[in-house]
């Protein structure tokens, strides 16, 4: 009789790259599963749902996403001072004027884990406004989406 091993991935195995996204002419929903699939890891051979083991991912021009039907105009975004009476809702248009970041980094995390570890793989999201970002020195890999 064959014994057969299942081999789980350690902490220490786990090597990272960096991935440069372009969210240019976009739709939001398809581009935010996307990345979250990298951030994840699910793509890789040696992924485990227990540990991170995914990529860092940047993404630049995230003012340039765009959404589809009437949802430029009719979907809200919510949020609380903690105050009476302190809820904020703005929608889609306003919003990607002021806050483009918040755009795509609440809707990637609306496809991970709502736990620590999903709270740990959001960390390795950084969403640029333009197409400049700091972060050349990781020499990240140009993926396209």
């Amino acid at each position: 009789m064959k014994r057969f091993i299942t081999y789980s991935t350690k902490a220490s195995e786990i090597k990272r790259k960096w991935y440069l996204v372009d969210a240019k002419g976009k739709t939001l929903g398809r581009f935010a599963c996307k990345v979250a699939q990298i951030i994840m890891g699910k793509g890789k051979v040696n992924y485990t749902d227990h540990l991170d083991t995914g990529d860092f991912v940047i993404v630049i021009n995230a003012s340039d996403i765009v959404v589809t039907g009437k949802k430029e105009t009719q979907k809200t975004y919510f949020s609380h001072s903690g105050y009476p009476s302190g809820d904020k809702l703005l929608n889609f248009k306003h919003l990607i004027i002021r806050q483009p970041q918040r755009i795509i980094r609440q809707a990637v995390w609306g496809m991970l884990p709502q736990n620590r570890l999903g709270r740990a793989m959001l960390k390795k999201l950084k969403i640029c406004a333009n197409a400049e970002h700091g972060h050349m020195s990781q020499k990240p890999e140009k993926l396209d989406i």
